[in-house]
């Protein structure tokens, strides 16, 4: 595992959306239902943060015909690969905190 910086959880629900092609708001939709309606994204920081991961190349512009016209964006293979270590790095979080609450942190 490299030494990748901790995702923000937006930037993590977006890449799970990105699995197959999605536009804009499919994407804001599909972060909720994944949340629980916790996550209500705002189209404004969507598109930053699409920006951003398009220059790290994490996920690409795929199509512009997409439903309506709009425009559809896909997971790259760099971006399944944050996103496989990112999940694994969640996973040790969670594992240590049941070990502290069954009292046996060490």
């Amino acid at each position: 595992m490299n030494n990748q910086s901790a995702l923000t959880e937006s930037i993590y629900y977006i890449l799970l959306s990105l699995d197959e092609p999605l536009h804009g708001y499919g994407i804001i939709q599909n972060i909720k239902v994944l949340s629980n309606n916790r996550i209500n994204m705002a189209a404004g920081t969507l598109y930053g943060a699409l920006n951003t991961l398009i220059k790290k190349d994490w996920i690409e512009l795929v199509s512009e015909d997409g439903p309506k016209g709009k425009k559809e964006y896909v997971l790259t293979r760099a971006g399944r690969e944050v996103l496989i270590q990112e999940i694994s790095r969640l996973k040790e979080l969670s594992l240590n905190g049941e070990k502290f609450l069954r009292g046996d942190s060490r």
